[in-house]
């Protein structure tokens, strides 16, 4: 609260922020100090899922001007390497990353941004919209790089919000039906509402068994496999109920060393593909918001007050819910 109003750059942008998401990385930063190699070893501000509206622009910005409500990428190259030349610039070991140590996110009344990075929002395209493109992106880029096309059978392995928006974006690319599994009945649940196919909730199946029910609700295995949770068991589940010459993509991310049956995935060439953020969905993912061909509405569950920022930060902690929103400027009611 007590931090000085920052000043833009020339190719910048200062942003008063109006929605910010919760997600599971800022809880873990929070709770752990660090995720794999990235650690906290100073004071740093959460926040990475944001949008807000331009107060100032730098001298060399053309195209936002004050009062532009925009959506907020927050992986920027700091320089234009081969990666960048490439289109993959979310693989620059370069990047500045919002609430990435030592980088700060956007929790916070004023933010400045690179202005090459904030995306215009449509009149019709709500601030909290703009907020939930962050995660909406990671599913466009799984499922790009799963190759989701017409009549695709997709098994989606977890139904948190990363697992609900790759639902979405996997029957927006013209997947033929979705199972997705979890833990949680209410979950399950809200994978039915946006829209997936068939749902199965895993007690204490072996990956084996998981893998069966799967291809039984389908009717055959699925081509492509999205695996949201990191869970050792849930990845090899992934690779046992994925079809031979199928995609395994791997999105959710666990321990650094997992044991899976690598050698049946080999025999059966069934690709096993990471992703690392995303790129290049911004302008993807507000076209699709601005057509209403997704609805990521019901995703968010719950809105805090920025004031109330510990206790968003312990309802996402607990699990309640999908979304966590919080609202950092208390004069706008729009959502």
């Amino acid at each position: 609260e007590n931090r000085p109003i920052p000043e833009p750059g020339p190719n910048e942008v200062l942003l008063r922020m109006h929605s910010v998401g919760i997600c599971g990385s800022d809880v873990h930063y929070w709770q752990h100090g660090r995720i794999g190699d990235f650690v906290v070893k100073d004071p740093m501000v959460l926040g990475h899922e944001a949008s807000g509206t331009v107060v100032k622009v730098g001298s060399g910005v053309t195209h936002l001007k004050p009062g532009d409500r925009v959506a907020i990428e927050p992986g920027v190259p700091r320089e234009m390497d081969e990666f960048c030349k490439s289109g993959r610039y979310n693989l620059s070991p370069t990047i500045f990353f919002c609430a990435t140590p030592p980088d700060d996110g956007n929790l916070c009344r004023y933010y400045k941004h690179s202005a090459s990075y904030c995306y215009k929002l449509p009149d019709n395209v709500t601030f909290e919209e703009g907020a939930l493109i962050e995660p909406l992106s990671v599913g466009i880029h799984a499922c790009k790089r799963a190759e989701v096309t017409l009549g695709s059978k997709v098994f989606v392995s977890g139904s948190g919000p990363i697992g609900l928006v790759n639902v979405i974006i996997a029957k927006m690319m013209g997947a033929a039906a979705v199972v997705v599994t979890d833990l949680s009945a209410s979950r399950l649940q809200k994978a039915k509402e946006v829209g997936a196919d068939f749902t199965i909730q895993v007690k204490n199946e072996t990956p084996q068994e998981v893998a069966s029910k799967v291809e039984s609700v389908l009717g055959c295995m699925p081509e492509i496999t999205v695996e949201c949770t990191g869970v050792q068991a849930c990845i090899q589940a992934g690779i046992y109920a994925t079809r031979s010459g199928g995609t395994l993509v791997l999105v959710g991310l666990g321990p650094e060393m997992v044991t899976v049956p690598i050698v049946n995935a080999a025999v059966r060439e069934v690709d096993i593909r990471g992703i690392f953020r995303y790129c290049n969905t911004w302008p993807v993912a507000i076209a699709l918001l601005a057509s209403k061909r997704i609805n990521v509405k019901p995703l968010v569950t719950h809105r805090f007050p920025l004031e109330k920022a510990l206790e968003a930060f312990e309802t996402t902690k607990r699990g309640e819910g999908v979304k966590v929103m919080l609202k950092c400027d208390p004069t706008d009611q729009n959502p």
